[in-house]
């Protein structure tokens, strides 16, 4: 079974790590909202669906024409993130409170693992870092692309409207986006009479949607890509997550939180947050993205 991190961390016996996952989540769109499938071993192989199988009519005593879905076999690896937070020995010692010193040390490295994960998920490129996993630019295939045009061009509803469209079997589950976007989204809203729906995540912050679909934020999709002689073009990213589409992978354990203990060359504590993660699309038309948009 899938789980959020947000539901995972409801799982967790340890109150720290329950933290760390709240700290990841509340920043991160997409840790919010991306189910994590547990497996065993360090990758997973599995067929990503490319075609549907057909259907016809048929009269009485007609030949019938077999017809099955094609698929592409794929693997997803499972990759080490994480980082080591050292609690100093002395502030341990002169604080009132350990616990929130701790605390306030591993939140920090949360932030940083948080950070680590939404630029690999965009950006991630295996063929360039291979200690990383392939991000949803390189996940999404040439069909499941919207272009504004040649040379990029302004943003338009009617555009992002076919980006919705090229996301088959529901509707995305998210529109992610960077903030320049974003403002000109707000912008085309308000000259078309109208605003963005506006509710509350799980966390108390203030979220938007377009038709129906929750757009998130995430500060490492590109303002300055370059597309035709224009070089300050952005991507928007329609995405569908779950079993069956877009998915992130987890080790058993899912996130931890490891005390390694005291260290040898310093009067120091260590905890070392880490997570063996990776991200797997079942399915191609569950993920598209609209390029060249630009301010």
């Amino acid at each position: 079974m899938a789980l959020t991190l947000v539901e995972a961390s409801k799982l967790a016996n340890d109150q720290l790590v329950a933290g760390v996952i709240e700290t990841i989540a509340q920043e991160s769109p997409v840790l919010q909202r991306l189910p994590f499938i547990e497996i065993v071993g360090n990758g997973l192989t599995y067929n990503r669906e490319n075609a549907a199988p057909s259907a016809a009519f048929y009269s009485v005593g007609d030949t019938w024409d077999e017809s099955t879905p094609t698929f592409t076999q794929a693997t997803a690896t499972l990759r080490i993130m994480g980082g080591d937070a050292d609690v100093d020995n002395f502030l341990k010692t002169t604080r009132s409170n350990v616990q929130d010193l701790e605390a306030a040390v591993v939140q920090l490295k949360a932030r940083a693992v948080q950070r680590l994960f939404d630029n690999t998920f965009i950006n991630g490129d295996e063929t360039s870092n291979a200690e990383a996993f392939d991000g949803i630019d390189r996940l999404t295939v040439a069909g499941q692309t919207v272009a504004m045009g040649t040379n990029g061009a302004t943003l338009t509803l009617e555009k992002l409207d076919e980006l919705v469209d090229k996301v088959r079997g529901g509707k995305p589950e998210l529109l992610l986006m960077s903030r320049r976007t974003r403002r000109k989204l707000n912008e085309l809203a308000r000259a078309s009479g109208s605003f963005l729906e506006a509710d509350r995540d799980a966390f108390g912050n203030m979220l938007q949607y377009y038709d129906g679909v929750p757009i998130g934020i995430n500060d490492y999709i590109s303002d300055a890509t370059t597309v035709g002689t224009s070089s300050d073009c952005s991507t928007v990213y329609a995405l569908q997550l779950g079993e069956g589409a877009l998915s992130g992978l987890t080790a058993p354990g899912g996130l931890t939180v490891e005390r390694v203990g005291s260290l040898e060359t310093k009067d120091a504590s260590r905890v070392r947050v880490k997570w063996y993660a990776g991200l797997a699309l079942f399915n191609t038309v569950k993920v598209a993205k609209l390029t060249g948009v630009r301010p």
